[in-house]
């Protein structure tokens, strides 16, 4: 099989064929460049999202840590124990939802509070002020924490998805819809050929005929000149020319 065509058999169906392999390629890329164009939208937005979220999850990191310094200056250094004695299970659980993008399943991760508050007993000897900004501080950490993890799993699978389909189109742009269109010139050619041959076979056929039409028309004429010179009839009158006799 040649690398710059298909290998088919130049004919009128296979070029039929081979018209409806170009459209279909073609309208085939079309709509892979509007995926990509809508995924490339989508991948940008989320980039954008990424960056705000990561500036807000820096601020809201640094005031959780100065809470929880607060905290353990009010409290003491028991904090941990504190903690460790109230949590039995997580609080916050994670669902996940579905975004569909061109086609594209992109997961999304959203926060939900499971039971109530363990510590809302925690701080009624002292820090009790201190202890209530640092929960409302670290949740809002928590939250951001797993909208980044959302939107930094979207940012990867559109990535993957953004990087394939790229290189389907390019194979179509750059490979398939070029080895089609050779083959639809190469096909074209053939028949124009073929046509050729056959225009000109028919038209030494009609020489051959007419040459032959020609010769027989010359013998049949050489036939009948042959018929009207043969011997003469009986019935006719003969005229005898004089003889002069010259002394």
């Amino acid at each position: 099989m040649s690398k710059d065509r298909i290998n088919v058999f130049p004919s009128r169906m296979a070029h039929t064929l081979m018209k409806g392999r170009l459209q279909g390629a073609q309208k085939g890329h079309s709509l892979l460049k509007k995926k990509v164009d809508a995924l490339t939208f989508k991948f940008r937005e989320i980039l954008k999202q990424i960056i705000e979220t990561k500036q807000v999850m820096g601020d809201a990191m640094k005031e959780a840590a100065f809470s929880l310094a607060e905290v353990k200056f009010a409290t003491g250094d028991n904090i941990n124990h504190t903690v460790l004695q109230n949590v039995s299970r997580a609080q916050i659980k994670i669902k996940t939802n579905k975004d569909n993008i061109a086609g594209v399943t992109l997961p999304i991760f959203e926060p939900y509070a499971d039971g109530g508050d363990a510590f809302n007993l925690t701080g009624l000897a002292r820090g009790g002020q201190q202890i209530a900004t640092l929960k409302k501080h670290y949740a809002k950490a928590v939250r951001l924490l797993v909208k980044l993890a959302s939107l930094q799993t979207s940012f990867i699978t559109l990535d993957e998805v953004i990087k394939v389909t790229n290189r389907r189109v390019n194979a179509i742009e750059h490979v398939i819809i070029p080895r089609i269109e050779n083959t639809l010139t190469y096909i074209s050619q053939e028949l124009d050929e073929r046509e050729r041959e056959e225009f000109y076979r028919l038209k030494k056929v009609q020489e051959k005929k007419k040459r032959d039409r020609a010769k027989k028309e010359a013998e049949a004429k050489a036939k009948g000149a042959d018929l009207l010179d043969g011997p003469g009839s009986l019935l006719e009158k003969e005229v005898d020319q004089d003889l002069l006799f010259n002394d």
